[in-house]
């Protein structure tokens, strides 16, 4: 599928002290509602978390890094996990994609409710040995908060995220994007408050999203007087990188034994990727040759 109308923008403000993405998502998120056939809450929540996943992604210097959001909860989603390259393409998942639930006091989509307490993992695989993990607990489960308070706390830079899924009557995405600002170390103080002011003044990013602001026209929106220089803009898309080989891969890895007993059954297999539900059928043949 063609990501034309998608795109992050990556800027700066103020003089280098504002870092800043913004971002739309709708048709990225749409593929992953049809691939997975999430229920609107589950869209929703998947929105939101793949979109900052793909601007976190396009934050990663190294070609080949790789970034993975994981989601628990002890509400009745139970969690979600969404994987980003530096390139910006991102797949996820939701662990129970068909929950239905009311839409909260506000009217709005309960995501909060729906993931309920846990915690938030990010692992940056950078190619070393170990790869970075920061884990922090949930703070509303809506997201975004729980992502400005991660940045916060795990990786101290203070930042602001804001992230929206706006939902069709027919339950297909309408509308899908959102933004990241942080402060740089050296950041005035003056500067410092000028933004938080800005920045409570947005009702919130499916608002800016539905009055047709593009990703540029959101960062005008948010920073205000503050000079904003566009450094570029990536197209982000829904890309899963599976295929026969690495399930095989993976079905090698379940060791000897396992793979013994699955020829024994005498049947082929099917396997399901996850990330994409695209399930692959493996013969016996092909358990044989692994065997071998």
């Amino acid at each position: 599928m063609n990501n034309k109308s998608d795109y992050i923008v990556r800027a700066t403000a103020a003089n280098g002290q504002i870092r800043a993405f913004a971002a739309t998502t709708r048709e990225l998120v749409e593929k992953a509602r049809s691939i997975h056939n999430t229920s609107p809450v589950a869209t929703a929540a998947l929105g939101r978390l793949l979109t900052a996943g793909s601007m976190m992604g396009s934050m990663q210097k190294g070609e080949k890094d790789l970034l993975t959001l994981i989601i628990k909860g002890d509400g009745p989603l139970q969690g979600l996990v969404v994987t980003a390259a530096s390139d910006a393409s991102v797949k996820g998942y939701v662990y129970n994609p068909g929950y239905v639930n009311p839409p909260n006091f506000f009217g709005k989509f309960d995501v909060g409710g729906a993931i309920g307490y846990g915690e938030l993992t990010v692992i940056k695989d950078m190619g070393l040995k170990e790869p970075y993990s920061g884990t922090t607990g949930l703070i509303t489960g809506e997201i975004a908060e729980d992502l400005t308070y991660y940045f916060a706390t795990s990786e101290q830079v203070p930042s602001s995220v804001a992230l929206g899924v706006l939902m069709n009557k027919d339950n297909t995405v309408k509308r899908a994007g959102g933004f990241i600002i942080q402060l740089m170390p050296f950041a005035d103080d003056k500067i410092i408050d000028e933004l938080e002011k800005n920045i409570a003044e947005i009702t919130s990013v499916t608002a800016l999203l539905e009055e047709g602001l593009s990703p540029e026209d959101i960062l005008k929106r948010v920073l205000g007087s503050f000079e904003l220089n566009i450094n570029d803009k990536i197209e982000p898309e829904f890309k899963c990188n599976c295929g026969k080989e690495r399930i095989l891969k993976a079905i090698a890895a379940t060791g000897r034994k396992e793979i013994q007993s699955m020829i024994d059954d005498g049947k082929d297999i099917e396997v399901n990727c996850h990330f994409c539900n695209t399930t692959y059928n493996v013969t016996v043949e092909e358990l044989k040759m692994l065997i071998k």
